[in-house]
């Protein structure tokens, strides 16, 4: 007998400002949702105010974990000191495996109008975290679709139940990271490894979920994080007004995390030895 994945815990996310001020709600790595392994940070930066956004993230390090992140309005162009540069547009996405260590900045492509997307940070394993630094970048154009009735997904990572399979390869969690578009009322499945941390982000409307030990449904707005729980089905269920949100899921790693502002290892000594390397220009 088929299972329905439960909400488990809903997150309104809290107010938070990075780079050089940049504002975003933070829903992922709180104080109150530290992680769900192996996701370490989610934020989502949403704002037609420029002021909120121009000063973006200036040049500064990672160590030990990947960055994805995902545009739904406005560019932000990425520069690295490994020689890789582009803009990422609505629709892109861009996939960074710091790994050993990199040196990046994201700044904005633009001086007005509604710059919106997220940003999701995800755990190497121990034996990745100081492998050279990659990078994956793909546009809107490059990402497949897979059409429901009264759904379109399109898939960065991972390969759906039709066998539409995204463009990011080669990520030891097997991740799955889809856009999810629905028009109201309508549903979207999809069977996803049952023992995978799954998560859904919402961009615009709702969505409804099941609860665990209930026959009613919990509704899932926009800024907000539904957390999974385990089962053999993901069903989402748009509201009145439709939904647009982000389907993510991968393998937990089940190791221990040393966090230290932007690394992460799995000892307080790499940790400080990241931060050594890094002061002494060895990224």
């Amino acid at each position: 007998m088929t299972s329905i994945r439960p909400l488990v815990h809903l997150e309104p996310g809290m107010a938070a400002s990075d780079g050089a001020g940049v504002k975003l709600n933070r829903l992922l790595g709180t104080p109150r949702l530290p992680q769900i392994d192996p996701f370490l940070m989610l934020d989502n930066f949403h704002s037609d105010n420029p002021d909120d956004y121009l000063a973006g993230f200036p040049p500064h390090p990672h160590r030990g974990f990947e960055t994805v992140t995902y545009m739904f309005a406005g560019r932000m162009r990425h520069k690295d000191n490994k020689g890789h540069e582009g803009v990422i547009e609505p629709g892109g996405v861009q996939w960074m495996t710091a790994a050993g260590g990199i040196e990046h900045s994201e700044m904005p492509e633009q001086e007005d109008g509604l710059m919106s997307g997220f940003q999701l940070w995800i755990n190497l394993p121990r034996a990745e975290k100081m492998k050279p630094a990659s990078y994956q970048e793909y546009k809107a154009a490059d990402i497949p679709v897979d059409t429901r009735p009264g759904a379109t997904a399109r898939i960065v990572a991972g390969k759906t139940s039709a066998g539409i399979e995204g463009p990011v390869k080669n990520i030891t969690v097997q991740p799955f990271f889809a856009e999810v578009l629905l028009e109201a009322g309508a549903v979207f499945e999809e069977a996803l490894p049952s023992h995978h941390s799954a998560i859904v982000a919402v961009h615009d409307g709702s969505v409804l979920l099941s609860r665990t030990g209930s026959e009613a449904s919990m509704s899932v707005n926009r800024g907000e994080l539904g957390v999974l729980g385990e089962g053999d089905i993901t069903r989402l269920e748009a509201g009145p007004e439709g939904a647009r949100l982000l389907l993510i899921a991968a393998k937990p790693l089940r190791e221990p995390v040393a966090r230290g502002g932007p690394f992460v290892m799995n000892t307080e000594g790499e940790v400080r030895q990241a931060m050594l390397d890094y002061q002494m220009g060895r990224f």
